[in-house]
């Protein structure tokens, strides 16, 4: 099952979803967020994904207590985001994250999961997935490191991220004031997720 998360709508998506679940579906909860970190040469910036799409397939209805044990519960992961939905806070600063990330020609951000791999530890399950982002009109293996831990009432919590260099893909880093303010290459994508299945 797809499940979209928006900020604003999130209780109402939660209400109006379809109640058909695959046993082997991990759905996301509301509270599940994404978000951008980066440097300019004046100061630090986040933007927000305030919506998306993530499929996630488990191996059947105790994905989430295998994950939480240290096994393989999860089958396939795939994300993508509006990228014209993202939110920087700042109206220019909008346009020129769209124009830098080719929007118009390229409307979604994607995520496919490859492969991965989890070790149980005192804090948590570790995991060091790998997979491909496409972005911008270009596709790259990327690697992201996330914990996974018990959230309670059947439910676990992902939290880490990725490092993404815009040059890497070819994307033209955004600039303000005829290029006096400039973004850094390389970016920070979190995100903190909440599932249950």
């Amino acid at each position: 099952m797809r499940f979209q998360i928006t900020h604003a709508f999130a209780a109402a998506v939660v209400v109006l979803a379809p109640t058909r679940i695959a046993a082997d579906d991990l759905v996301a909860q509301p509270q599940s967020r994404i978000w951008v970190e980066g440097t300019s040469t004046i100061k630090a910036f986040e933007c927000k994904v305030p919506e998306f799409t993530i499929s996630v397939k488990g191996t059947g209805a105790g994905a989430v207590s295998e994950v939480l044990a240290g096994e393989k519960g999860v089958r396939t992961v795939e994300l993508s985001v509006p990228a014209a939905k993202i939110e920087c806070g700042n109206g220019t600063m909008n346009e020129h994250m769209r124009t830098a990330l080719k929007v118009k020609e390229n409307p979604t951000i994607s995520f496919a999961l490859a492969s991965y791999d989890v070790a149980k530890g005192p804090s948590g399950v570790k995991g060091s997935m790998r997979g491909s982002l496409a972005l911008g009109g270009a596709k790259h293996p990327i690697d992201i490191s996330a914990v996974a831990t018990d959230a309670g009432n059947g439910a676990m919590r992902i939290v880490g991220g990725y490092e993404v260099a815009l040059s890497a893909y070819d994307l033209k880093r955004p600039s303000l004031m005829f290029g006096r303010i400039k973004v850094g290459d390389k970016v920070q994508v979190k995100f903190d997720f909440v599932f249950k299945s």
